[in-house]
């Protein structure tokens, strides 16, 4: 685990928990660059797939890389979703829905901020 996380981080990577909507740092980062998991550092989401979904949490069309992300069933709180981890370290990073654009595939992973960092491009 990296030293540097906050409690919080901890929490939602290895505790499997939930920023409070409309919370994240995240939400509103429009610049271009990559999103990377906040404790190993594996690239996972592109700004190009970013999109506002109302949501309250950082939306993406899909990751950069699927080798880099871990869909599974997760049955907690009376639900049926898909979460999505770092495929690396194992750390939860929020769930996947079918809602997402329909002209851009239909996926919505809604990403808890606190499970990533920005990269900017150098060009940003």
């Amino acid at each position: 685990m990296n030293s540097t996380l906050s409690d919080e981080q901890k929490r939602i990577l290895f505790e499997k928990g939930t920023e409070a909507p409309f919370s994240g740092a995240l939400l509103q980062e429009k610049r271009s660059g990559d999103f990377v998991c906040a404790n190993c550092g594996k690239v996972l989401f592109s700004s190009d797939t970013k999109f506002d979904s109302g949501s309250g949490w950082p939306s993406f069309t899909e990751p950069k890389n699927l080798e880099n992300v871990k869909l599974t069933t997760d049955t907690s709180h009376d639900m049926v979703r898909t979460e999505v981890s770092c495929a690396n370290c194992g750390g939860h990073l929020g769930h996947v829905f079918d809602d997402g654009p329909r002209d851009r595939g239909g996926q919505r992973y809604c990403i808890n901020s606190l499970s990533l960092e920005f990269k900017p491009d150098d060009k940003a």
